[in-house]
């Protein structure tokens, strides 16, 4: 029964759903869905049929148990259930089949004039069929194959929408000549292939699109020869910018182009002949194995599947490819090396690249398909489940390993898909907490947590014991021919010379002269045989990994230092040996982010860390970080001890974040709060151990009361790995006390300055171990002429009457990071009345303008890689919001945010900012901190794209999703020209006024 057919009612599809299991009240969990509910009711007066269907909902016991259970786990789809239940009400009164088909329909059929058009559209059909997928996953209705089926289809269909816009823009307006026009894709010679889960019809919840984009150089919609390419690369620009560019209306598909050939020399679009070229001269095992999946999706799909006919050869070759085999599985040992998964966990476990994970199951078929295929054409399907049948009926499993398999890969899909289904996010990590993993086990339709990990435990261990019997001869299988790499004698081998030429080395004798160096021991990490021998055994893959760098020879040069600084070799070299990827991480350290590379020389115990197979795993939870500083600091004898301490921790875990970034493993938001959130937890501690060093010399105050707190980059989690501490200490005491009660006692004042300065030497001084922050205590009141620490009454009398407007907008930034915790609640009070009082708008937009121009004077500059100070830069959204909240906050507090991003969408959210705004600023600021971040993490120095080596540029703009370097540095221009455009539009004018302040 569909929606039209009994208005007003439930589709019968729904009422065999299976509640989830619920934690606490159902009525609770429901409380926002209901209010929206309310609304609606309040509002509409012709929701009659609308708001039956949701009643009825509500009232029948299992769907009630089905939308709560939702609510309970799910921020993301209850947020979709509570922003539009009209919405909710509609799917509910449909089959979601027929539902998910119309919406792709849709998708493909209804064209829009502009891309702004074109943009919400498709972004209001994936939310329409996310939440459609979700209901009928997680009410038990669908099996996974329907999901990622589903899935599949609305990737597809949204991604041919999108492409057909571009079709017929470019038609319009005379670009290209489309054969076809009231069918646009139809011969137009330019076609998506759709690779991974999305070429096998199994895509995720929150799955990126993996697409090789081709066109054919000879009959295509294009005729100018010297055009065609410019012409295909704007279109796939286009077509990336309609899908993944976030709006106020979300995103479509992230969209992923690096499995096409050579991704790091060729442009986003690749003639076809080119492909077919390079295939047949270059290919790889791994783009064996990756097109298996290919499948054209959007565009000309004729040609796409001529395309995929002519490499046949290429993928499926006719003998048993044995040699093969050590080659996927060596990308395999890359993915556990890369995430840091040494065992079968359930907490923090990654089910999809963890040990016993989906990738083992699909590597599992994809290995024995490369070896077999070429002979048995019944082995080259697309999707899993099915090839396990298959390679049952050739004997070459057994029927239990196919059910065993096939379960697990289920089991584990569905895993996968509740943990992106709590927040939209592409990711396949359980949960760190128990309550996190309990919250999944409901989602799965489990009571019991205990229930569910041993199940989920049991499945990894299922699947790693049937994919380790695979690679059970793995050692066998390793051996690789190549030219001679010969560095025993004294003469030089000519084959060698030759090989070292090929590979890019510019002076072969002295690589052949060091090489032979690391043998005579003159290293501590090569004083053992062993060790010596480890280091034979991958020197071969060491060269050629030198060899792929910009700069062979630098490279190279930098890895022997590296070398020279290790104080011991046997493990390091197994780990780089057995850890591909791991050795590949410290190459582009090396050849990409000279910080991190300078950090590795100066300080060897850094080294230690990136050896330790947990270094890419996620980033540490606070209470472990406080666990391991306090650990290290206990062993302390003195003060100094504890500021070495302090700096070796500090510069460890700086090291593992920047890697992380470097490796794109965390986004910028995440290596901001990370980096904050380390500096707050050695605040804290140092903080403890000065007071009570100040304590054992001078007393204690009575009634001492202290609160850090940060202001900037540092209250506002958006560090940098250069970036400052700017604080201030707030104190207070009882007011009778007139001295500290110590032998040598001192007055409040002097007592909070001198606990002040200690802190910022704890913080600052250099040390043996090196140094730790630059730290900044201007923003205090009065700044440098008022006294060190600040008392309350100070502070607060201060910010009532003398402060200045840009006083209170660093105020907006403020977060305690350490202190009293009574005391602290009192000043965080203090400070939210303080930025809640009415104040005069017209003043404050008055004094940002201006304050942004005198800044623009002293720090102006047009290079759009001086990100923070740029017109239309950091410094321009980071003044916009906190000029919204001196605006606004008095009537709406909660829109008080440290985070620049947050407080935007805080004020998107309750109408203070424009939608046309708020599709400038949020993308805008995003883009500014993923570039910032990474060009932090990797340089020192300003970033000059026309010197800066190719590694490095590569993870900038990998960094930046955007396609290549040109497409960011045009995504820069133009956010920072509509963000200067959004900063008149809301604060005024950028110029300097005879009267300000």
């Amino acid at each position: 029964m569909s929606a039209s057919d009994n208005k007003g009612a439930v589709d019968r599809f729904w009422l065999d759903a299976k509640p989830l299991p619920s934690e606490g009240s159902v009525d609770k969990q429901l409380e926002s869905l209901a209010e929206s509910i309310e609304a609606l009711r309040a509002r509409d007066e012709a929701a009659g049929a609308t708001l039956a269907r949701l009643d009825a909902a509500l009232s029948h016991g299992t769907l009630k148990g089905v939308l709560a259970g939702i609510c309970g786990t799910s921020s993301y789809l209850r947020d979709l259930m509570v922003q539009k239940p009209e919405r909710l009400s509609e799917i509910l009164g449909e089959d979601p089949q027929q539902r998910v088909e119309a919406l792709a329909s849709k998708a493909i059929g209804q064209s829009e004039e502009t891309e702004a058009a074109i943009m919400r559209h498709l972004r209001l059909i994936k939310q329409d069929a996310a939440l459609t997928i979700a209901l009928a996953d997680l009410g038990g209705l669908w099996s996974v194959r329907q999901v990622t089926n589903a899935l599949t289809l609305i990737a597809d269909a949204t991604l041919r929408g999108a492409l057909r816009f571009v079709l017929n823009d470019y038609h319009r307006r005379g670009k290209v000549t489309l054969p076809h026009p009231e069918d646009p894709e139809r011969e137009c010679g330019y076609v998506a292939l759709a690779m991974g889960k999305h070429g096998a019809g199994e895509l995720n919840y929150s799955s990126d699109i993996d697409l090789i984009i081709l066109y054919d150089s000879t009959n295509g919609c294009c005729d100018d020869p010297y055009e065609m390419n410019r012409t295909y690369v704007r279109f796939t620009r286009q077509l990336v910018k309609i899908m993944q560019e976030r709006t106020a209306d979300g995103y479509v598909f992230r969209t992923d182009l690096r499995l096409r050939p050579d991704p790091g020399s060729t442009p986003p679009a690749v003639s076809i002949l080119a492909a077919l070229q390079y295939y047949e001269s270059m290919g790889q095992n791994w783009e064996r194995a990756a097109l298996i999946k290919a499948r054209p999706c959007a565009g000309d799909i004729a040609a796409g599947e001529a395309f995929l006919q002519e490499i046949v050869p290429f993928i499926w070759r006719k003998y048993f490819d044995y040699a093969a085999l050590a080659d996927v599985h060596s990308i395999k040992r890359q993915i556990h090396a890369h995430k840091g998964h040494g065992a079968v966990a359930i907490n923090g476990h990654n089910v999809k690249l963890g040990r016993g994970g989906i990738r083992e199951i699909e590597f599992f078929v994809q290995t024995q398909q490369l070896i077999a295929g070429g002979r048995n054409p019944a082995l080259r399907g697309r999707e899993t489940i099915p090839m396990l049948a298959e390679l049952v009926k050739l004997t070459w499993i057994t029927d239990r390993a196919r059910d065993e398999l096939s379960a697990a890969y289920e089991f584990l899909r569905k895993v996968e898909h509740r943990i992106q289904m709590q927040r939209d996010e592409q990711t396949h990590m359980m949960p760190q907490s128990d309550e996190g993993v309990a919250e999944i086990g409901r989602m799965m339709g489990y009571a019991s947590a205990d229930a569910f990990k041993r199940d989920l435990r049991n499945t990894l261990e299922c699947v790693q014991g049937h994919y380790a019997n695979l690679f059970k001869e793995e050692q066998a299988l390793g051996a690789e021919g190549g030219g001679n790499l010969v560095f025993t004698g004294e003469d030089y081998d000519p084959s060698t010379i030759e090989t070292l030429t090929t590979m890019g080395f510019q002076n072969p004798k002295e690589v052949i002269n060091t090489v032979r160096s690391w043998h005579f021991g003159r290293y501590p990490a090569m004083r053992s045989a062993k060790a010596r021998e480890r280091l034979t055994e991958f020197t071969p893959d060491l060269l050629a990994a030198l060899g792929n760098t910009d700069n062979p020879d630098s490279s190279f040069l930098s890895f022997h230092a590296f070398l020279k600084a290790l104080p011991s070799g046997v493990q390091v070299f197994s780990l780089l040996r057995n850890n591909p990827h791991l050795f590949a991480t410290l190459i582009i350290i090396l050849g990409a982010a000279p910080r991190l590379a300078r950090t590795m020389g100066r300080r060897p115990r850094v080294i230690d860390a990136l050896l330790d197979p947990a270094f890419l795993g996620d980033i540490l939870e606070r209470d472990h970080l406080d666990a391991q500083l306090e650990k290290a600091l206990t062993e302390a004898t003195c003060f100094e001890d504890t500021l070495d301490g302090a700096r070796i921790f500090g510069q460890e875990q700086m090291f593992l974040i920047g890697v992380r970034v470097l490796m794109g493993i965390i986004s910028a938001s995440q290596a901001g709060a990370a980096y904050a959130m380390l500096a707050g937890v050695i605040i804290r501690h140092l903080l403890e151990r000065a007071l009570r060093e100040l304590e054992e010399r001078h007393g204690k105050m009575p009634g001492g009361e202290v609160a850090v707190i940060a202001m900037g980059k540092l209250g506002g989690r958006e560090m940098t790995a250069s970036s400052d501490l700017d604080l201030m200490l707030i104190y207070d005491h009882d007011k009778e006390a007139k001295f500290s009660d110590g032998k040598k006692p001192l007055a409040p004042s002097q007592y909070y300055a001198r606990l002040t300065q200690r802190l910022i030497t704890a913080l600052s001084a250099p040390t043996a171990e090196g140094d730790l922050y630059e730290v900044d205590f201007r923003l205090r009141p009065s700044g440098n002429s008022g006294p060190l620490a600040t008392s309350f009454s100070s502070f607060c009398s201060y910010h009532a009457s003398d402060a200045w407007t840009w006083e209170h907008m660093a105020l907006t930034r403020a977060r305690i990071v350490a202190g009293d915790d009574a005391f602290c609640k009192k000043v965080r009070a203090e400070i939210v009345s303080i930025l809640s009082r009415q104040r005069d708008e017209d003043s404050i937009r008055s004094d940002i303008a201006q304050m942004r121009a005198r800044i623009e004077k002293e720090k102006g500059t047009a290079d759009i890689w001086n990100i923070k100070q740029v017109p239309g830069g950091l410094v321009d959204v980071e003044f916009v919001a906190q000029g919204l909240q001196l605006i606004h906050a008095h009537a709406h507090p909660e829109i008080l945010h440290t985070n620049t991003a947050q407080s935007l969408r805080l004020c998107v959210d309750r109408g203070l900012v424009g939608k046309s705004e708020a599709e400038i600023l949020l993308p805008a600021i995003r883009l500014y901190h993923d570039v910032t971040q990474i060009l932090r993490v990797c340089l020192s120095e300003n970033f000059d794209p026309s010197k800066a080596a190719g590694a490095l540029k590569d993870v900038v703009v990998r960094a930046s999703e955007e396609i290549d370097m040109r497409s960011l540095e045009e995504k820069l221009r133009e956010y920072q020209g509509e963000a200067r455009a959004c900063f008149v539009r809301l604060m005024g004018p950028v110029e300097e006024k005879a009267d300000s302040q």
